[in-house]
């Protein structure tokens, strides 16, 4: 296995601005990410990458991978959403009932993201960055963690998570029914292969597991774009 989740990225009409808000609210620094837009440092060696790149098109309707933030204490939760608003986030409607536990905002371009309650065990050691909320079957939860290897640590009501062995956060899949698809999807994962590694390989063992090719260039010339089995687009990225 050498290919790698090298990043959570995320379209957007304004990368800069919208990288000093998740920056703010996650306490990490902002870096250049040459030709690709801006990123947010990872928080230690298990901590996820996460890149804000230029798009011209704006957001329709709900994104269908959210980050879900943890918390250490109700006062805590308290904390992480007065920050939020005050760095320009707002609330939002996904159609929650009102009396979960977590509550659900939105950035400063409308990408929703929950803070979770206290106490909540499925995260609990994942770090602040609990978890990598996907939309998705059963079936994708199967192909990611064949694509990436990383251990199955959830397989229950049609519900899947993944984990890195080296911890952090996991990455979900809710299962059906499915949300409408509204264009191209505006958070995307990033794959790559370690320097050295060998992209096309890892591209034709990724299409044998069940993606399909999309094209190539969807931020830059060299992405190579594919597609899980849900249809959703993910990039294998050069090596890096």
């Amino acid at each position: 296995m050498t290919i790698d989740l090298f990043a959570i990225s995320v379209d957007a009409g304004e990368p800069l601005r919208l990288a000093r808000f998740w920056a703010g609210l996650l306490g990490r620094e902002v870096v250049d990410d040459p030709g690709e837009g801006v990123a947010l440092r990872p928080d230690g060696e298990a901590g996820l990458r996460i890149r804000f790149l230029p798009a011209e098109t704006p957001k329709v309707g709900q994104n269908r991978i959210h980050l879900d933030l943890t918390s250490a204490s109700p006062q805590g939760q308290r904390e992480t959403v007065a920050r939020a608003m005050e760095l320009g986030g707002r609330p939002a409607d996904v159609g929650q009932r009102g009396d979960e536990g977590h509550l659900v905002l939105a950035d400063g371009e409308g990408n929703e993201f929950c803070v979770l309650e206290a106490g909540n065990t499925f995260l609990a050691g994942c770090g602040f960055v609990g978890a990598v909320n996907c939309d998705g079957s059963r079936a994708v939860g199967y192909f990611w963690h064949a694509a990436l290897g990383w251990p199955l640590v959830w397989d229950q009501d049609e519900e899947t998570a993944i984990q890195s062995p080296r911890g952090g956060a996991k990455v979900t899949w809710s299962g059906p029914p499915l949300l409408p698809r509204h264009g191209r999807d505006r958070i995307h994962l990033d794959l790559a292969p370690p320097v050295g590694g060998d992209r096309e390989a890892e591209v034709d063992r990724l299409l044998a597991l069940g993606a399909t090719r999309v094209g190539i260039g969807r931020h830059t010339a060299d992405d190579v774009v594919l597609a899980d089995p849900d249809g959703n687009e993910f990039c294998v990225l050069t090596p890096r």
